[in-house]
């Protein structure tokens, strides 16, 4: 028979963990600390576990955790995750080069994609990152997946500008049809109502 494990930190009573559990955010460290305090009402591992939905070897885990930490070990570590491949100074300098937009003579293109950016990451700083990687770089630096609409680097923009300026404002006209008869809910056409025949 497993030994049932004592909660030893005596910072808090079983009252005290329900007031805390009611007052976090935290909505998985409150079913942790009402989990503790079923314990400290006496409950078994195995009935204090399943009262909060999780297993008796979890408890067991975070029981762990609060005697060493107290309440903030009952909250979820932030998880670090793989450590970002460009620098601080990278990054910058990327985001310039974003913000800038491509050379068409250096770079045949006249719009960034994904692609794009990783092949200049890889020439630039020697990275391979993937374009999905590239993609979440980009969100993270603030960029967003909009951009505007590519123009021809020989383009004149004073002619674009004033073509519209002389374009007509072309507008569909209204049609002048009188309204087809409406339906009934069963789908069948309704009818004018008859006038009395008897007089």
């Amino acid at each position: 028979m497993a030994v049932e494990v004592e909660i030893t930190r005596k910072d808090h009573d079983a009252k005290a963990l329900r007031r805390a559990a009611s007052k976090t955010d935290d909505v998985a460290a409150a079913r942790r600390m009402l989990a503790l305090a079923l314990v400290l009402d006496g409950k078994s591992r195995r009935e204090a576990a399943e009262s909060c939905g999780m297993d008796r070897q979890t408890l067991r885990d975070w029981v762990h955790r609060y005697n060493e930490e107290g309440l903030a070990g009952l909250c979820d570590r932030p998880h670090r995750g793989r450590p970002s491949r460009l620098t601080v100074g990278q990054k910058g300098e990327f985001a310039a080069i974003v913000e800038r937009g491509p050379d068409p003579a250096v770079d045949g293109v006249v719009r960034w994609r994904r692609v794009d950016l990783s092949r200049v990451i890889k020439d630039r700083f020697g990275v391979e990152m993937a374009e999905r990687s590239v993609g979440k770089l980009l969100e993270a630096l603030g960029f967003r997946k909009l951009s505007a609409r590519p123009a021809h680097p020989q383009g004149d923009a004073q002619a674009r500008e004033g073509f519209k300026k002389t374009s007509p404002n072309w507008s569909r006209p209204q049609s002048r049809r009188k309204p087809k008869a409406s339906r009934s809910r069963s789908g069948s056409k309704t009818k004018r109502a008859l006038g009395n025949k008897a007089r």
